[in-house]
């Protein structure tokens, strides 16, 4: 009942920022909110406890965790026993290869139709019950699956007619949904060398994803409502960028994108981690240590903080907000900082403290990781600002000033996205 309530709760405060935070309360639809949230709740009600959704579900994750395993196969011909875990875990060897090889797989699937055909459906299904224009819900059920910066392509030319509200919701499904070709990765990282962990996760980081659909259309129209009349072409098709005429031309041009994904995210890491590090140097090598604030620290937490860390800030910073959201109260400070690294930094940095820690035992409950999942499970962050700006100025330059303009507030909304989603699926789990 707690569980329940708690949960109510932290809808009712997210809904509240966003109608703070609506550039018109007056216009917001509170009907398409209710509906978007009704969808959220059925669609965690059904992987949890219909028995045949959760076996899709899962199903759908074990088809991801085999694919992974093909993967390997490729390094082991490349590395040989280098490719082993045994022989020590590495991100860059062990992790980031599946980038190259599911975006491959999805060039591939897109070349085929069936990315097309998947997306029709959900689109169909958004429009259906949500009200909405065709663009729309191609754009919301695209981002299921693809990036923030491909997934604008599949309506490239409709993006100059759309107003101001569909171009917000088109960022916010962005940042607010994460793409199929790091999907594995993210797995990976969290399932380790468990079977039954990755298939757990692989459930979840899908369910987080399609969740996410419903749940950008109800942020993203509550923070910037429709004002204007929707021109709903029931026409709108998916448009092709780089289209390919063969199956092997596809696959090609996924592993070269995969390669430049892999290098980039590689890069980041580097650069975040490395920042952290310095930030960790400062205030608790130096400022904790010589000032007792340390010791303090580790024994308030328990051993669960070792000082005066970055972690620890964000994580004391945004508890509150965690334990509206119904995280157990024993672990709202490590799932506030995950939040916290994942909006500074990137949901990579952020997924891969998520598994040091939960290999280290900092989680209590089961609760908080499956929850964890889903509130990482988003591009929302402060760098992707820049590279969604970039992406969209190019497909629709007479927009380039309204898109700039709602560069941070959609990235507050895609957050809220993921948020939304987690406390969604914590409350109905009790």
């Amino acid at each position: 009942m707690e569980s329940l309530l708690r949960g109510l709760l932290g809808m009712v405060s997210i809904l509240a920022v966003c109608y703070a935070l609506s550039s018109n309360r007056r216009q917001i639809d509170w009907k398409l909110a209710g509906v978007g949230l009704l969808l959220q709740l059925i669609l965690a009600l059904s992987v949890l406890y219909v028995p045949i959704v959760g076996l899709l579900f899962e199903w759908a994750g074990r088809a991801f965790v085999k694919l992974m395993d093909f993967t390997h196969e490729g390094l082991v011909f490349l590395l040989g026993p280098y490719a082993e875990r045994a022989n020590g875990f590495s991100f860059l060897l062990h992790s980031l290869p599946i980038v190259i090889f599911f975006s491959a797989l999805v060039s591939l699937f897109y070349h085929w139709g069936i990315i097309q055909r998947v997306v029709g459906f959900f689109s169909w299904v958004l429009r259906r019950f949500m009200k909405i224009s065709g663009a729309e819900g191609l754009i919301a059920a695209g981002n299921i699956f693809m990036g923030m910066t491909e997934s604008p392509v599949l309506i490239k030319n409709y993006l100059p007619r759309m107003n101001r509200s569909e171009i917000f919701l088109v960022m916010v499904s962005g940042m607010g949904t994460i793409a199929g070709s790091v999907m594995g990765t993210y797995i990976g990282m969290l399932g380790g060398d468990n079977p039954a962990e990755k298939v757990m996760f692989a459930k979840h980081l899908l369910s987080a994803s399609v969740m996410a659909a419903p749940g950008a259309i109800v942020i993203a129209k509550m923070l910037c409502p429709q004002t204007e009349a929707i021109t709903d072409d029931k026409t709108v098709t998916m448009e092709k960028s780089n289209e390919q005429t063969t199956a092997l031309g596809a696959l090609a041009t996924g592993t070269t994108t995969g390669v430049k994904l892999m290098v980039n995210i590689a890069a980041m890491l580097l650069v975040f981690i490395g920042i952290v590090a310095l930030v960790n140097y400062i205030s608790s090598d130096l400022i904790g240590h010589y000032t007792g604030i340390n010791q303090w620290i580790t024994d308030f937490t328990g051993g669960k903080s070792n000082g005066l860390t970055f972690q620890f800030i964000v994580g004391i910073i945004l508890a509150p907000f965690m334990w509206l959201t119904g995280v157990p109260v024993e672990d709202i400070t490590v799932v506030g900082s995950l939040l916290g690294q994942k909006t500074i930094l990137n949901e990579f940095v952020a997924y891969a403290q998520m598994e040091q820690w939960k290999s280290a035992g900092l989680f209590v409950y089961e609760k908080s990781m499956i929850m964890s999942t889903y509130i990482l499970c988003g591009f929302a962050n402060i760098s992707s600002i820049g590279i969604l700006l970039g992406g969209m100025s190019v497909l629709a330059p007479e927009k380039k000033d309204m898109i700039i303009r709602s560069g941070f507030p959609a990235m507050i909304g895609g957050a809220l996205v993921s948020i939304l989603s987690a406390t969604v699926i914590g409350m109905i789990m009790g």
